[in-house]
């Protein structure tokens, strides 16, 4: 099963979770997974392909219909508020009470887990998410983007081990977004491991030391992001012509190769991992046909084409069961 490999330091671990609804909508089918301490983990997959639902069991804000969850070597069940104290989350929905000022709101947070106050931590805390400032304010005269950067405050306010960000950029403009990823990689240097779900896939790419894709309730892959790359990813040989080509040449046919729309370059893709590239066959070949070319550029298929050809692929298995 995807995710269930031994992981030795699983601060997180999932074990056979499933989620059936009184509908008879199944969200999650015997999803095993284990989350590493201190690593961020980008979990992506279509909407409605149960990425909410499987943080929120963790979370202990859904009920599951089977499997084990251990948070730290809490059961989220038995000992809940053991594995929630070390759990902070941050929605997809802005949910404060509005008539409280952004201060009361981060302490009321810090004292419902049950921590001393910390004057001192909670005024870094703001400061860090800019909302030192806003500190009197109450929640209705904020803006939408301030509103959820209290939402992280309050999630962090207990200083928790873990921390689950629900489509955190949704909407949100650029300055929050970068400021938020620098209180990612912060909090990751503090040892905090941290599990987000994004549709910014350009976000996962560039943050996250492991990637999970989940589809239709299952959980079909969790691989390290670098290993990942290396193993789905495909090179592309960009080579631009002298003269523009109306048509590839029959001998060319079985490459795998296209046209570019303006008929300037030639696109060859492959296996960077395999033994043979093809590389110099296809040089040769375009020699051959006397076809001239002024550049070459390689590159690499994005963790976006890679995560869609993975869903396309699991969709097409599906359906054929």
């Amino acid at each position: 099963m995807p995710g269930s490999a031994e992981v030795v330091d699983a601060v997180i671990r999932v074990a056979g979770l499933s989620k059936t609804y009184a509908s008879g909508f199944q969200a999650l089918k015997s999803v095993d997974l284990q989350i590493r301490r201190g690593e961020i983990l980008a979990l992506l997959g279509p909407n409605g392909a149960g990425k909410t639902t499987l943080i929120s069991i963790i979370c202990g804000i859904v009920n599951p219909s089977g499997g084990v969850v251990m948070v730290d070597g809490h059961d989220i069940v038995r000992d809940y508020r053991q594995a929630r104290s070390r759990i902070g989350l941050v929605p997809q929905e802005l949910t404060n009470n509005l008539f409280d000022t952004v201060w009361a709101t981060v302490s009321l947070s810090r004292g419902l887990f049950g921590k001393a106050p910390d004057r001192a931590y909670l005024e870094q805390l703001l400061r860090d998410l800019s909302l030192w400032d806003k500190r009197r304010e109450k929640m209705m005269a904020l803006s939408g983007g301030m509103k959820r950067r209290v939402l992280i405050a309050k999630a962090l306010a207990h200083e928790p081990q873990i921390l689950f960000l629900d489509e955190p950029t949704a909407g949100v403009d650029v300055e929050l977004r970068r400021d938020m990823w620098n209180m990612v990689r912060g909090l990751r240097e503090r040892g905090v491991t941290i599990i987000l779900t994004t549709h910014y896939i350009e976000e996962a790419e560039e943050m996250a030391d492991r990637i999970g894709i989940v589809n239709h309730g299952q959980l079909i892959l969790v691989e390290d992001k670098a290993l990942l790359m290396r193993k789905l990813g495909k090179r592309r040989l960009t080579i631009q012509l002298q003269q523009p080509l109306h048509e590839l040449p029959a001998s060319l046919a079985s490459q795998a190769l296209e046209l570019s729309a303006d008929r300037c370059s030639l696109v060859y893709s492959f296996d960077a991992q395999g033994e043979q590239t093809g590389v110099a066959d296809l040089l040769r070949s375009l020699a051959r046909e006397g076809i001239e070319f002024k550049d070459v550029n390689s590159s690499q298929s994005s963790l976006e084409e890679i995560f869609v050809g993975l869903v396309h692929g699991s969709n097409q298995q599906r359906e054929q069961a």
